[in-house]
């Protein structure tokens, strides 16, 4: 039986619904354009101290209203916490799609992490999504996004794939798995706590294991496929929907980038450093919750099976930049040279743990991937930054402007990003999916808590670090 603890939302409240209908310049001393006290999904005591903490030590009045508005869009407006059988459980929706991703359900909470100690209730919020996010991988692994209600039918009835009940979409994305797995060890790690990662978990750890195995791809194509009725290709893949021959060289598979859109080569390079990264992460703690050593080092094995490969196949050489990490590859020697905004993203590589930010051959990246060598580099009136062919030529991403200021240590870097973001909400008092690199009131998707609680992030993590940034 479950028993609903906090105030959901209808949506017809909607953050970004509301903020668009605001007038900036009709109002200068920043307008209330946050929900509700009483329509709020969840409250923490440990944001609300962080915000107040932000708001009174923060000259710059437009940073802190932003703040104020995005850090806690996440809880505000997509939580539905729910206990089931004494255990926490928490359905994470994206925003304006009523469905949880896996990893954007991860994202959207993960920089709440460190304002647990002393609010046990949004500890409790956090381990109700690792409980959530177990169940939804046993459900289906290949699966990206899934419904509150387990029987509820998907939305998609062109897809041919197998779809089951409760799946929202079944597009295979790497960093589906490696998101709740990099949710898992932070938490366990700030909180020492480790009643999540009971025998339902490690039973999920098995079945990435098992996945990711399959789509190496050495013994065949494997169980995965897909393919939807569309007049747009990145929402489906060629090949009777398997996706153009790979060869197995350790690699694996991503038939979808965490865009969603169709990888053009299965090699996806920064989901597989993700994965490299996420399978020592599972590894450590079965060793240390299950001593399981026989799945322990069956996570270590395929951990430096992939990343032997990575140096391998995942590194060319530019004309302009030297060696640098390829977008995707084939194991043939065809690869892709670009970057997008989602996350995980060659640029994001630091912020997952993936590579030091002292690699030269991430350096040499991270020049390219911020220049015009990348085809999704885009530098307009209002701003530059990278964007994504899942919103088209010219549009950036708040996002990945976040990213690229997460992963430097250049001052003056760190402080272009804040100006681009802090210019960026179009009057809204929120950050978007995208917007145009000329107007940043041309933007798609008024309601994504992803994008609202990074930059939220990012901010934090500037005040705590060097807050004569925020100036």
């Amino acid at each position: 039986m479950k028993r609903r603890i906090f105030l959901q939302n209808t949506g017809l409240l909607a953050a970004g619904l509301m903020a668009n209908k605001v007038s900036f310049a009709a109002a200068p001393d920043f307008p209330v354009v946050r929900v509700p006290v009483s329509k709020r999904h969840f409250q923490s005591k440990g944001v609300e101290s962080a915000i107040a903490e932000f708001h009174k030590n923060v000259k710059n009045k437009e940073l802190a209203w932003l703040f104020e508005n995005c850090f806690p869009n996440t809880l505000d407006t997509t939580i539905t916490y729910t206990e089931t059988g004494g255990k926490p459980d928490t359905y994470v929706i994206t925003g304006d799609i009523d469905a949880m991703w896996l990893r954007d359900s991860t994202a959207q909470v993960t920089p709440y992490l460190p304002l647990v100690k002393g609010d046990k209730q949004l500890q409790s919020l956090i381990a109700g999504v690792v409980n959530h996010q177990v169940k939804c991988i046993l459900k289906d692994p290949y699966a990206n996004a899934f419904y509150g209600d387990p029987n509820k039918q998907g939305e998609w009835k062109t897809d041919h794939t197998d779809m089951k009940p409760g799946v929202h979409e079944r597009k295979w994305e790497i960093d589906s798995l490696c998101y709740p797995i990099r949710l898992s060890y932070q938490y366990w790690k700030i909180t020492g706590d480790t009643t999540p990662f009971d025998s339902t978990w490690r039973d999920a750890i098995a079945v990435v294991v098992k996945t990711f195995k399959e789509q190496q791809r050495k013994n065949g194509q494997g169980p995965y496929h897909f393919q939807r009725e569309t007049m747009f290709a990145t929402d489906t893949t060629p090949l009777s929907g398997y996706g153009y021959p790979v060869k197995p060289v350790g690699l694996i598979c991503s038939a979808f980038r965490p865009s969603d859109d169709a990888t053009i080569y299965n090699f996806l390079v920064p989901s597989n450093f993700f994965a490299v990264v996420s399978l020592r992460q599972a590894a450590e703690i079965l060793q240390a919750v299950h001593k399981d050593s026989a799945l322990v080092a069956e996570c270590k094995a395929l951990a430096t099976e992939v990343e032997t490969a990575l140096q391998k196949h995942a590194i060319v050489s530019h004309p302009q930049f030297g060696k640098v990490y390829a977008f995707e590859v084939n194991g043939y020697g065809s690869f892709n040279i670009m970057d997008d905004a989602n996350v995980p993203s060659l640029l994001a590589l630091p912020y997952l743990g993936a590579v030091k930010e002292t690699d030269p051959v991430y350096i040499n990246t991270r020049k390219l991937i911020l220049s015009s060598e990348n085809p999704f580099y885009f530098v307009g009136k209002s701003a530059k930054g990278i964007g994504s062919p899942h919103t088209g030529i010219d549009r950036i991403w708040p996002i990945a402007v976040v990213i690229q200021g997460l992963t430097s240590k250049n001052e003056a870097e760190i402080k272009s990003c804040l100006e681009i973001l802090q210019k960026s909400h179009a009057n809204t008092g929120f950050m978007h999916e995208s917007f145009h690199q000329d107007d940043p009131a041309k933007f798609t998707r008024s309601w994504f808590a992803w994008a609202n609680t990074i930059f939220g992030e990012f901010l934090w993590k500037v005040y705590k670090e060097k807050p004569h940034l925020l100036v």
